[in-house]
């Protein structure tokens, strides 16, 4: 098991940025591939990003293409989601979650693959 403690949330006008940490301890996160979710008020929860455990391949939900970055450095046990050119529709708690499942250059889009979850960060955008 690794324990995940995500930060980096906060409030931001639209147009600005952020950047989410998903902070892993107890084991190796180097063996774990990582997505990022987020859950907005009586929705569903949805994909946003996620990278496998090499960092070398990452998808990401076409409504933030080209404005999310998913990145790691797995010597500092750390997965990133930058967040530019925010929008009041993304506001949502952000949540992080890790797999082993899968090969080196795996990432999954299917909440169902993860199986270490971490309590999330709530991201609010103004208009």
């Amino acid at each position: 098991q690794v324990q995940l403690v995500e930060s980096g949330g906060g409030l931001v006008q639209a147009g600005g940025s952020l950047r989410l940490s998903c902070a892993a301890s107890g084991r190796t996160f180097g063996i774990y591939a990582v997505g990022w979710f987020r859950q907005a008020p009586g929705k569903e929860r949805e994909f946003v990003a996620a990278i496998s455990r090499n960092g070398y391949n990452a998808g990401y939900v076409d409504s933030v293409k080209g404005r999310f970055s998913i990145s790691r450095d797995n010597a500092k046990n750390t997965v990133y989601l930058q967040m530019n050119s925010l929008k009041p529709e993304d506001t949502a708690v952000y949540s992080c979650a890790a797999t082993t499942a899968g090969l080196t250059g795996t990432y999954y889009s299917d909440d169902a693959r993860y199986d270490n979850w971490g309590q999330g960060t709530q991201v609010t955008v103004s208009s």
